[in-house]
């Protein structure tokens, strides 16, 4: 089974690489993303931009929108990305640059980072951003739930305020990173609602292999299986990782383990495919 990584890092920030080393004991590289991925068959990742300055580290409000990808100077092939925007730099200066690069063909969509920055997504600072995802026909990605960050502020990462956003703007497709964890219900029915909302399953659990198995026993997930079976919406879920806080493929594994089988090629391919249209001239037939 071909399998689309809706969700990875490759930027050179310094908390995914104390994660890297000290946590999920993955080999955060050029070199390691290619190795591991392909041992995985992966055939396409879907990076969300992010940079950091050396004043603030991530959540970083001097961070230039759009954010891109700067773990080193390649970029592997298999990998498309996100722009990734800031709210505090979203003068008209950044709108063209943002333009711009939703131009290019490896630029698939739009990340926006609610609870590490303090807007809600209906926040007017957003309008424009969104009326471009409309224009180039790209979606919008919104980190949602728990932060990566004390510095993060959690009623701004609160699925509910999608709601208003995707009511608002129907002509644009929403995807909620990590299915608004540990708020899965509500990410479950912002979905089930909304037919242009959709949600991936990365960042779920951070850690190794054996953290991963650990987690998936005893009642850490039941949250989350609750949420999957309330929505009922298999085909409204993208398989990801949010790489490096997990190796690859111990994750795919336990994606496959909650989803029905039955739902397997549209949750680890179909489904990117379908919201993700500019991914498609990277793919190999």
């Amino acid at each position: 089974m071909k399998i689309i990584d809706a969700h990875i890092h490759f930027s050179n920030v310094k908390s995914f690489h104390h994660t890297a080393a000290e946590i999920s004991k993955v080999d955060y590289s050029y070199d390691g993303y290619i190795s591991e991925y392909k041992n995985a068959n992966v055939v396409l990742s879907i990076a969300m931009g992010l940079t950091e300055t050396d004043k603030m580290g991530f959540p970083d409000h001097e961070a230039v929108t759009p954010m891109g990808l700067d773990l080193g100077d390649a970029l592997p092939e298999q990998i498309v990305y996100c722009a990734g925007i800031n709210p505090f730099d979203l003068d008209e200066a950044a709108l063209g640059r943002l333009e711009q690069e939703l131009q290019h063909p490896r630029v698939v969509g739009i990340k926006i980072y609610l609870g590490y920055y303090p807007f809600y997504a209906y926040d007017e600072v957003y309008e424009p951003v969104y009326k471009l995802a409309e224009k180039y026909g790209v979606p919008v990605v919104f980190h949602t739930g728990d932060t990566y960050s004390e510095r993060g502020l959690l009623k701004y990462s609160h699925p509910l305020a999608i709601d208003e956003v995707a009511v608002k703007h129907r002509n644009v497709q929403f995807m909620m990173a990590h299915f608004g964890d540990p708020w899965t219900i509500t990410g479950a029915e912002i979905i089930y609602k909304n037919s242009n909302v959709y949600a991936d399953l990365s960042g779920i659990i951070v850690g190794t292999e054996e953290e991963l198995k650990k987690r998936s026993e005893g009642r850490f997930l039941d949250h989350l299986r609750h949420a999957l079976v309330f929505a009922d919406s298999y085909d409204k879920l993208l398989f990801g990782t949010d790489w490096p806080l997990a190796p690859v493929g111990p994750y795919i594994q336990f994606i496959k383990d909650l989803i029905p089988e039955e739902y397997h090629k549209d949750v680890f391919y179909n489904t990117a495919v379908k919201l993700f249209p500019k991914i498609k001239p990277f793919l190999k037939e």
